[in-house]
């Protein structure tokens, strides 16, 4: 079962044309000082940047916060908006530097994944170290469903902050990789970097889980 199947996203290209008419107005209604952007702005993106905030922070309160922060700097500055990325991507890396911010006062978390952390185990001889079982067809039970869905939530809160965002805006909001490389302020390159490995860690925790259950059934 895929991530998208789990999470049952919108579909990237509906969601981009969506985006194209609806943000044109948004933008053009901020810089107007419309008394309804403010509104119109928390409608849009609201459950989406908090979405992001709370997969960064780990905390909800602290999500909420970081959304009030950063649409209110989105209407406070609108007029710094040039449209060299999408409205939407400059306001994820408003919202995702916000997050940022409120997470450094804690103790940081790992910025990388290695490769112990994303490929099976195998032992001296060079063979899986666990049994592997074939769970696609439990896949459709709600019972395995429900499990799955739990362990994808505790793998992505123990993805490291940079591996989580990307992955979030990429496999989950259904940006592209170049709409998430302009959201984090990275390049395209390491944002395919950073999805595919964040991808083969799930890979490996859901495959753990869903093998330990069959050896136990």
């Amino acid at each position: 079962m895929s991530l998208a199947m789990l999470v049952e996203p919108e579909t990237p290209t509906m969601a981009r044309e969506r985006r194209v008419d609806r943000d044109r107005e948004l933008v053009d209604a901020l810089r107007r000082r419309e008394p309804t952007a403010a509104e119109c702005l928390v409608a849009t993106y609201a459950d989406r940047a908090y979405r992001l905030a709370v997969s960064i922070t780990g905390n909800g309160q602290d999500a909420e916060e970081v959304v009030q922060d950063a649409c209110w700097s989105v209407v406070r500055k609108i007029e710094t908006f040039r449209g060299d990325a999408s409205f939407g991507s400059w306001f994820y890396r408003i919202v995702a530097n916000a997050a940022y911010a409120k997470t450094r006062s804690r103790q940081a978390r790992r910025h990388d994944l290695s490769l112990d952390d994303v490929l099976p185990f195998f032992d001296e001889d060079g063979r899986h170290a666990t049994p592997l079982a074939d769970w696609s067809s439990d896949a459709c039970d709600p019972v395995a469903q429900t499990e799955l869905r739990e362990a994808l939530t505790a793998a992505i809160a123990d993805l490291p902050d940079l591996y989580r965002t990307a992955l979030v805006l990429r496999d989950i909001e259904g940006l592209s990789n170049h709409e998430v490389a302009e959201a984090l302020g990275l390049n395209v390159p390491s944002v395919k970097t950073r999805v595919h490995r964040a991808r083969l860690f799930l890979r490996k925790r859901l495959a753990a889980v869903m093998t330990v259950d069959a050896i136990a059934a």
